[in-house]
């Protein structure tokens, strides 16, 4: 059996944002549709260990059925050992025949699914004329959210603000190249405070690895759109509860936000929402036209981000095409 290995380079060159955007919106419609089998992830914590593994299966049927499987460590200290927090593989299997066509890189897989699923939200709910993008936290989402969603919005400025000064302006001077040799391009700076990053965005993308709230409620402007990135366990959460209860909040998929969105939980628990009817809609029924995004101008909208395996699944998929087609990556005898 040949066996196709997608490395992280391979990954980060053959999946581009303007077609991940796409890839992701196909399958979040296919699985407000009923066609995509998606369990909630399961994780393994051992006792004393360093950081704990993820398993997220889904199966996607269709003309070319297919199982996926990401596996995946979480090791919060990893940045200091200059090493991403989530490594691991996406494994791609036949759904005719069970065998398995590939193994990809994690790392990068979800590094710019997760921020082409944001850029699509962004699309569907920020305002037109959204011009002003804050970044809140200075990881991989970071700088995959800062591309991400200039390909959505044409963003005239671009907010930076870490912990770490040292990080955001690292995030801001890698993107410098590419914004230099763009028309128009964005004026990316870094700030101290996260509510001088905040207020006046049009876009605030938070992505920190924080358990107690970063962004709240005062400083947030009517008709802002928030793509809640960074916390996808029940025990975390980035936004305060008032800013949860103001917003229309959108979803990639209610099981996933009533089991694991800290965001969500906590608001329910601070009696700020009532429960499951303050999610609006998942992403994928306003592309299936189920259901309606920004009714205003001035509404703030919120999208609460958990990432889910049909989005790895579907990024799978594109890139075995892809490289098959191109002759990229590495085959094995297996």
């Amino acid at each position: 059996m040949k066996l196709l290995v997608l490395s992280e380079h391979d990954v980060a060159e053959l999946l581009t944002f303007p077609e991940c955007i796409e890839v992701m919106a196909e399958a979040l419609t296919a699985t407000a549709r009923g066609e995509v089998t998606n369990p909630l992830r399961s994780v393994m914590r051992p006792e004393g260990a360093s950081g704990f593994l993820g398993l997220m299966p889904a199966y996607r049927g269709g003309d070319k059925p297919a199982f996926g499987l990401k596996e995946i460590c979480l090791f919060p200290g990893n940045p200091a050992r200059g090493l991403d927090t989530h490594l691991g593989g996406v494994l791609l299997h036949s759904g005719d025949t069970g065998e398995l066509l590939a193994v990809m890189n994690a790392s990068a897989i979800t590094a710019i699914r997760t921020a082409a699923v944001s850029a699509l939200a962004t699309r569907l709910l920020a305002r037109e004329d959204a011009k002003v993008h804050a970044i809140i936290g200075a990881g991989v989402q970071a700088r995959s959210h800062l591309a991400a969603i200039a390909a959505v919005r044409d963003i005239a400025e671009v907010r930076i603000c870490s912990r770490t000064r040292a990080k955001a302006e690292s995030v801001a001077a890698a993107a410098q190249p590419a914004l230099s040799e763009a028309e128009g391009a964005a004026d990316v700076r870094v700030v101290d405070s996260i509510e001088d990053a905040v207020r006046g965005a049009d876009i605030i993308s938070t992505t920190t690895s924080s358990r107690e709230p970063v962004v709240r409620r005062s400083w947030i402007a009517p008709g802002t759109h928030i793509n809640a990135v960074g916390s996808s366990i029940a025990a975390a959460r980035e936004l305060d509860s008032d800013t949860v209860a103001a917003a229309a909040l959108f979803v990639d998929r209610r099981e996933s936000t009533l089991n694991e969105s800290g965001d969500y939980l906590v608001a329910v628990r601070d009696g700020a929402i009532a429960g499951p009817e303050h999610i609006r809609a998942e992403i994928g029924e306003i592309l299936a036209g189920r259901a309606e995004g920004r009714r205003s101008r001035d509404e703030i909208t919120l999208f609460k981000s958990l990432g889910i395996a049909i989005e790895d699944l579907a990024a799978a998929q594109f890139l075995y095409e892809k490289a098959r087609r191109l002759g990229r990556g590495s085959v094995v005898d297996f």
